[in-house]
């Protein structure tokens, strides 16, 4: 071979080794950028996902300031009445003594008395309209302490312990809540006469 063959092989190795070396070059310039792009889009879906995030629990939080701006609201109009209500109480406690001092015997009263069973009937079923309900329990009922007051003990064998004996005051309830609670006497166990 000749020397100037020689040097073209040797300039077609030094090119093809130049054009190798300008592939590989390539390829590892697209393989950085790959690299950066897949690191960009992880990061941006990392970000999506925390506004996701973001954006379901400011909607939960909104629903739940919503359900309770709306139960607050319900129990504004329920219970509106409540210091209206209490203050009537006394005016059905006094219909109800009127009926048990008057003297049923006496005829020139028998008028007067129906009169005010009719305005005490009319102003618990006003009262009745409006939610607010008559706690009056039956003698020999369990004494509830949710709706009942105890206010004596009395011992009597005849009758369960914790049972009403008597009822000496009416109890009300204004949509289920306890406006006032019904003042009973309950049996007392064993033989002892306490005071509660």
């Amino acid at each position: 071979m000749s020397n100037e063959q020689q040097d073209v092989q040797v300039e077609e190795v030094a090119e093809q080794v130049e054009a190798q070396a300008a592939e590989n070059n390539e390829q590892v310039v697209e393989d950085n950028q790959i690299q950066a792009l897949e690191a960009k889009l992880a990061a941006a879906e990392a970000k999506i996902q925390d506004q996701q995030d973001s954006v379901v629990r400011a909607k939960a939080e909104v629903e739940n300031i919503r359900r309770r701006a709306a139960l607050d609201v319900e129990k504004a109009h329920k219970f509106a009445l409540e210091k209206f209500s209490n203050e009537l109480l006394p005016v059905a406690d006094n219909l109800e003594r009127a009926l048990q001092a008057a003297d049923k015997d006496n005829e020139a009263l028998v008028p007067m008395i129906e009169g005010v069973e009719l305005t005490l009937k009319s102003f618990e079923a006003s009262l009745a309209k409006f939610g607010v309900e008559v706690v009056s329990p039956a003698q020999g009922d369990a004494l509830n302490p949710e709706l009942h007051q105890a206010m004596s003990m009395i011992p009597n064998p005849d009758v369960a312990p914790n049972a009403i004996i008597d009822c000496l005051q009416k109890g009300y309830t204004l949509n289920g809540r306890l406006l006032r609670p019904a003042m009973v006497i309950v049996s007392a166990a064993g033989g002892v006469d306490t005071k509660a």
